[in-house]
């Protein structure tokens, strides 16, 4: 075979949904036949849904999930898949299953296990040490999973030093701002070094914090990428590998003849008689010329990843609306539009709760953000509550000065308003903090806080800016009030109240929190970057002592390398004070 003809498959699963993710998968499998492939692979674990964690433990889980496959396998005749699942005899696996022709070949299990970072798979997997080549009418290919193509030295190396052609890696990687264009050029450098073609097949799809961006693609012998699947969505790229033309450049290649051939067992897929794949059918015009999607740029990036996240989130639990205050701030708004281009304006509700410390401005503004996404626009006082907690909390506080006390007694009202309207009628409550405020607890527990979703709770204030702006410049904007992007922000909940008088600009802010939070640069690194020591400090004992909220904060979107939750891990009950 001068040709094979690849299809990699980019899915978005649900995490212990085996029956929809087996439904899924075949529904791919009779595409990708359709269109003539030979091959066909799906992304790492997409039986079990990634990451299904402990639910690892569960052994009426894995079985359900190895038993799938049959199913899975009775539907690949005349073709060959290779499926991500949970692969169980003495421990459990992080596996590929190699189906040909309506059978299950063989399994190949994943050797190099991540555990740092959003990664926890030595908790749950025991590593594989076996490795296998597959001869697909002549066609040597090998597969890996995931962490496996990370390591230059990795399975992949071994299976191309025996031969394989074709280097077909299925992965689940998650997204964070910039990771698509560092593991393109990885995987560009194992392709050259291999001197194979390298199919990277990715997941797609939210799964609580983490977002997965898809981007799935194939690289030539040389490192020359031939073909990229589309970012954030579920998508089919199909390409005509050349074989010939790995064969060339292998004699051109003296390395290897001075490598050692390893001694990897090699499985035959019997082919089965099927057309050319280059033979001249309407329905394969497609990909006579492989599709290459450009990447995103920066903030539109970013953007669709909330979009993702938060859409999957909602829709994966079972909720087809959300309800989110409106302050008439930057935040809210920002949220809003993104529940907006997630859900439809049919499926979301603003609520605007003004006390009396909330400005004319600020009601105008969140009702003109309502009117320009057509959404709901709820408002409910909140001013009757709030002096019904003076009044009740009036003998016990007794002589003591108004202060945080009183302001958070105005945003436990907002929260406990918003909750009620979430039992009531069924709505997922979204919440607006941005990573800032989270970092250094500028937020209310029970109040702000309050909620099933945090959609910005990764994104640094300046960056909640840029989006903004960003939004306001597409076709159907602006829709944020401009008047939103230019006051300075305020939590409004005691008069004249502005961030910056109790926190540094966030210009400022965001820099150090990014050097501490993100980089762990301790107080004299972040001082020799120009910032006064006693601002860092300030900031440093901010974000320290306020590890107890984050930990009570509903889960958000994944967009930095650094996130809250599943990455930055720090005890609660803590005396160690950087610097």
């Amino acid at each position: 075979m001068s040709t094979l003809r690849l299809a990699l498959a980019q899915i978005n699963p649900i995490v212990g949904d085996i029956d929809g993710n087996v439904r899924k998968i075949i529904a791919h499998i009779q595409r990708a036949r359709s269109v003539g492939a030979d091959l066909v692979a799906f992304p790492e674990l997409a039986v079990a849904g990634y990451p299904p964690e402990d639910l690892l433990l569960k052994p009426s889980f894995v079985a359900a999930n190895r038993q799938a496959l049959e199913t899975i396998a009775a539907a690949t005749s005349d073709l060959t898949a290779v499926v991500g699942f949970a692969s169980a005899d003495d421990d459990v696996y992080n596996a590929a299953a190699v189906l040909h022709d309506g059978a299950l070949t063989a399994v190949y299990r994943k050797h190099y296990l991540p555990s740092y970072g959003v990664f926890d798979e030595d908790r749950t997997f025991r590593a594989g040490e076996r490795n296998m080549v597959f001869s697909l009418d002549g066609t040597l290919f090998g597969v890996s999973i995931c962490e496996d193509i990370w390591y230059p030295g990795g399975p992949a190396q071994e299976q191309a030093r025996a031969g394989a052609q074709v280097l077909i890696n299925i992965s689940s990687s998650p997204y964070h701002a910039g990771k698509g264009g560092d593991r393109e050029r990885m995987l560009a450098t194992r392709a050259a070094d291999n001197v194979s073609v390298l199919a990277f097949c990715n997941l797609v799809g939210g799964q609580d914090e983490l977002v997965f961006d898809g981007r799935s693609v194939v690289f030539d012998g040389s490192g020359q990428l031939i073909a990229r699947a589309a970012q954030f969505e579920e998508d089919l790229l199909l390409v005509d590998v050349d074989l010939q033309r790995v064969f060339r450049r292998r004699l051109h290649d003296p390395r290897r003849r001075k490598e050692p051939r390893p001694h990897v067992p090699r499985i035959d897929l019997p082919r089965a008689q099927r057309p050319d794949p280059s033979a001249d059918h309407a329905e394969h015009a497609e990909i006579r010329a492989a599709r290459v999607c450009e990447p995103l740029p920066r903030l539109e990036e970013i953007y669709r990843a909330l979009i993702l996240g938060t859409r999957d989130y909602v829709r994966k639990n079972g909720f087809q609306r959300v309800v989110i205050g409106l302050s008439g701030g930057i935040d809210s708004a920002l949220t809003t539009c993104i529940a907006v281009d997630a859900f439809g304006s049919d499926n979301v509700t603003g609520v605007m709760m003004p006390s009396r410390y909330t400005a004319d401005i600020s009601q105008t503004d969140a009702a003109r953000l309502a009117e320009n996404l057509r959404i709901e626009y709820l408002v409910i006082p909140i001013e009757p509550v709030f002096q019904a907690y003076l009044d009740t909390l009036a003998d016990v506080f007794a002589g003591e000065e108004r202060g945080v006390t009183e302001e958070n007694l105005q945003a436990r009202t907002r929260g406990d308003l918003l909750m009620g309207l979430s039992n009531k009628f069924g709505w997922m409550v979204l919440t607006t903090g941005n990573k800032s405020e989270v970092s250094v607890g500028y937020m209310t527990l029970y109040g702000d806080m309050a909620g099933g979703f945090a959609v910005i709770k990764d994104v640094p204030k300046m960056l909640v800016y840029e989006l903004a702006r960003w939004r306001n410049e597409q076709p159907d904007g602006p829709l944020i009030p401009e008047r939103v992007l230019k006051r300075p922000p305020s939590a409004e909940l005691r008069p004249d109240q502005k961030d910056m008088d109790t926190l540094p600009p966030y210009e400022v802010l965001d820099p150090v929190l990014e050097a501490y939070v993100e980089q762990d640069v301790g107080l004299e690194g972040i001082v020799a970057l120009g910032y006064e020591e006693s601002l860092v400090r300030d900031v440093i004992e901010m974000v320290d002592s306020n590890e107890y909220k984050r930990r009570q904060a509903p889960p958000g979107v994944r967009i930095t390398p650094r996130a809250f939750g599943k990455d930055r891990r720090l005890p609660i009950t803590n005396k160690f004070r950087a610097g």
